[in-house]
C-alpha cells in the first residue's frame, strides 16, 4: 500500500468532503473516497475498457422472437417442460437476490469510484435479465404463476436458495475487511457455477432445435454474466495486490469450503432437474461440470483448482460464444455483435 489509512469497517460515505485520500491509496473495499465519480483519473486500469464493453453490449429482451418457443414449449416432454420451468425458477430467483445484493449489500462496501460505476451497471443487467425471464414465462408458459413460486415449493432449490442468501446477509451484519471479501467470492460461485448450470440446460433444448428463442435469450444473458464474472475475478485480484495480508491460510480455507459446498449443492440440484430424463445430463456428467466450472473460478483469482477434471460437455461452448460465431445458428444470418464481448477464453 502507498499510504497507511484507517480500515473502514461500515458502509462509505456518499459524501465525504472531509477525506484526504489519494490515487494511489485508494482501495476496492475499506478506502475513503470523496464520494465523486470522477473517471478520468483511476486507479484500476481494466475498470474503464470493462465499462465499455459493458456499455457495448446493451441489449433488450424484446428484440427476441418467442414466437416458436411458445408451439414449441407445448411439444416438449413432461420432463424437458419441468426442467425448462424450474431452470426458469431458478434464474428469476438469482438475479432478483443479485439485483438487491448488488445495489444494497456490495456497492455499499466498494469504495473504488471507478469500481462502482460497474456494479451499478451490473445490477441493471441483472434487472434486465429479470425482464427478460419474464418474456419467458409469459410467452410459453400456461401457468406463469407455478415457475414464480417454485423457488417456495421446491424443496431443493428452496434449500440452495436458503444457503446462497445466508452467506450475503453475513456480510450486513458483520462488515469486517474478511467478510468483504468473502462476499465478493460468493459472488464468483453464484455468478459462475448457479448461473452456469442452467445455461446449459437451456441450450440443451436448443441442441435439439427446441426453444431457440429462449436459448437465444440466455446467450445475451450469458454475454453479461461473463463481464459480471471478470468484475469481480479483478476484484479479488486487485485486492489480493493491494492488501496481500487479508489472504491468509484461514480464509483461503474458508473460500474452499465454499466452493465444496456449493459443488455439493449445485450438483444435487442440477440431479433433480434431470432426473435422469434429459439427454446429456446424467449425475456424473452433472457433477464434472459443477466441478469444472468450480476449478475454472478458482484459477481466475489465482487459487489452486479442487477437481481437475475436463469440461464433459464441451458443446454448450458453440451455444454461448459471441466472439467465435458471427452467424446466428438459430436464424442463419449474420448478426452484429459488440466487438467489445468477451468470451471464455478471455476469463
Amino acid at each position: 500500500m502507498d499510504q497507511l489509512r484507517p480500515v473502514m469497517v461500515g458502509k462509505k460515505k456518499i459524501y465525504n468532503p472531509s477525506s484526504t485520500e489519494t490515487l494511489n491509496a485508494r482501495g476496492i473495499i475499506d478506502g475513503d473516497p470523496t464520494g465523486l465519480i470522477e473517471l478520468t483519473k483511476v486507479k484500476y486500469q481494466w475498470a474503464i475498457p470493462l465499462w465499455d464493453t459493458m456499455l457495448a453490449n446493451s441489449w433488450y429482451p424484446k428484440e427476441v422472437d418467442m414466437t416458436q418457443d411458445a408451439k414449441d414449449y407445448k411439444t416438449l416432454s413432461i420432463a424437458e417442460r419441468r426442467m425448462y420451468d424450474l431452470i426458469l425458477s431458478q434464474l428469476i430467483f438469482m438475479d432478483s437476490i443479485q439485483t438487491n445484493n448488488t445495489t444494497d449489500n456490495i456497492n455499499p462496501y466498494i469504495t473504488a469510484p471507478e469500481v462502482n460505476v460497474l456494479i451499478v451497471r451490473q445490477a441493471f443487467e441483472e434487472a434486465l435479465h429479470s425482464s427478460s425471464y419474464a418474456v419467458m414465462v409469459e410467452s410459453v408458459s400456461e401457468n406463469t404463476d407455478s415457475i414464480y413460486n417454485m423457488w417456495r415449493t421446491d424443496e431443493v432449490l428452496f434449500k440452495k436458495n436458503n444457503y446462497i442468501a445466508k452467506v450475503y446477509e453475513s456480510l450486513e451484519t458483520n462488515p469486517t475487511s474478511k467478510a468483504k471479501l468473502l462476499a465478493l467470492f460468493a459472488n464468483q460461485i453464484l455468478e459462475g457455477l448457479y448461473f452456469y448450470q442452467g445455461f446449459a440446460f437451456i441450450y440443451s433444448l436448443a441442441r435439439s432445435g427446441k426453444m431457440l428463442g429462449s436459448a437465444q435469450m440466455i446467450r445475451f444473458i450469458q454475454r453479461d454474466e461473463l463481464t459480471h464474472l471478470t468484475l469481480f475475478k479483478q476484484m479479488i485480484n486487485s485486492i489480493r495486490k493491494d492488501r496481500p495480508e487479508l489472504f491468509t491460510e484461514e480464509l483461503e480455507t474458508e473460500v474452499y469450503e465454499m466452493f465444496k459446498e456449493a459443488v455439493s449443492l449445485e450438483a444435487e440440484w442440477g440431479c433433480h432437474v434431470a432426473d435422469g430424463k434429459i439427454l446429456g445430463f446424467n449425475d456424473a456428467i452433472i457433477l464434472q461440470y459443477v466441478q469444472y466450472l468450480a476449478d475454472l473460478r478458482l484459477k481466475g483469482v489465482q487459487m489452486k483448482p479442487l477437481y481437475n477434471v475436463e469440461n464433459p460437455i464441451k458443446w454448450v461452448d458453440k451455444f454461448s460464444n459471441f466472439n467465435q460465431q458471427k452467424v446466428n445458428f438459430f436464424e442463419a444470418t449474420v448478426t452484429n455483435y459488440s466487438k467489445g464481448s468477451l468470451s471464455m477464453d478471455d476469463f
